[in-house]
């Protein structure tokens, strides 16, 4: 591993970066040298990806991604010499708890809970691509509310918050993407992206902030409603999924699939931040992985989403498979799906890299 220089040096205003119109704070920015590689914020397809911090505080230590040629800060651990909220609390046994459920599942094996796992993963999983994130976060598309509401609500029974924190913690993620504070970048460390920052609350309020970033969904009585009462929802759920099929449906409908659905929804922050190809000439770590893609129903095309965040559609091109995109689709066809936003020829051709 080659050697890596502690020596920061800060990129000029005046770089191409910013030349093209990125909004950044550029005295914040810096790149890692080592005696092979510059970084820089002008990558090409699977070149080396610059490293930025935009938030105070020094970054204690760097090191190499194993098949890729980014290097990253590890700025502190994600459990230690750090203070506890009641959220962080929250976030721990929930997740906690549903893994140690999941370790029941050989004990309460039949087919019907088998089935019922797969459908939920699906079904909810689809519901905070589909809702959380391209509807709610991005704003990609408008639907009635009626609708809009009941795709929120399965979001809520994918055990990842409710929508208010959800939505918040996404925009803040594309605000200050792969910097300091950036709620869950690998840069940070590669499992604090994928899993260790759910319990991490108290950091993100303050090198983000509160939620003043969704107002758009606080004023909404529904959301507000959704977030007071999440662990009744959650509760009630399992409660029924038990009178519906016993412990074999709880296990696997609420353990297994909820093991699998987090993960693979905790997979694109930290996987598609790391390994895959790139398309588009973006100023963050974004990458598109096929694998993913098909796991998280079109998801994985991260790079294509934070090349165009506002596009519904993440699979740019034909062959690239966008589950989600196709639901968005029929329901533009069938009327109730308005506003859907897709990228222009000419937006695409200004930041591709071939």
């Amino acid at each position: 591993m080659a050697s890596l220089c502690t020596a920061l040096k800060p990129l000029s205003p005046f770089s191409s970066f910013v030349k093209q119109g990125y909004s950044m704070n550029t005295s914040a920015l810096f790149t890692y040298h080592t005696s092979n590689y510059t970084h820089s914020f002008r990558p090409k397809r699977g070149g080396a990806l610059a490293v930025h911090n935009n938030a105070p505080g020094p970054v204690e230590s760097s090191w190499r991604t194993p098949l890729s040629e980014d290097v990253k800060g590890r700025q502190k651990s994600a459990f230690w010499e750090r203070s506890w909220n009641s959220t962080d609390v929250r976030n721990v046994v929930i997740m906690g708890g549903f893994h140690l459920l999941s370790l029941l599942a050989p004990l309460y094996f039949n087919w019907a809970a088998f089935r019922l796992s797969v459908w939920l993963y699906t079904i909810f999983a689809i519901c905070i691509t589909l809702s959380y994130h391209r509807n709610l976060s991005h704003r990609s598309f408008d639907l009635p509310k009626w609708l809009e509401y009941l795709f929120a609500y399965g979001g809520v029974l994918a055990f990842q918050g409710d929508p208010i924190e959800w939505v918040s913690h996404h925009r803040y993620h594309h605000k200050h993407c792969d910097t300091q504070r950036d709620p869950h970048s690998p840069i940070q460390g590669f499992w604090f992206s994928h899993i260790t920052w759910i319990s991490d609350f108290s950091s993100i309020q303050k090198k983000c902030g509160g939620e003043e970033n969704v107002n758009d969904l606080v004023r909404q009585p529904f959301y507000r409603f959704l977030q007071r009462t999440l662990y009744f929802h959650l509760v009630a759920f399992g409660f029924l999924l038990y009178i519906w099929g016993g412990m074999p449906f709880l296990v696997w409908g609420m353990g297994v699939a909820n093991v699998a659905r987090s993960h693979s929804t905790f997979l694109v922050n930290s996987v598609c931040h790391t390994w895959g190809t790139r398309a588009w000439n973006t100023p963050d770590l974004s990458r598109n992985n096929w694998l993913l893609a098909i796991l998280m129903f079109g998801e994985g095309w991260h790079n294509n989403h934070h090349a165009f965040e506002f596009s519904a559609r993440h699979g740019l091109e034909w062959w690239q498979l966008d589950v989600t995109w196709y639901i968005i689709s029929f329901l533009e066809a069938i009327g109730l799906a308005t506003n859907v936003k897709l990228p222009s020829d000419a937006q695409k051709k200004k930041i591709a890299l071939v």
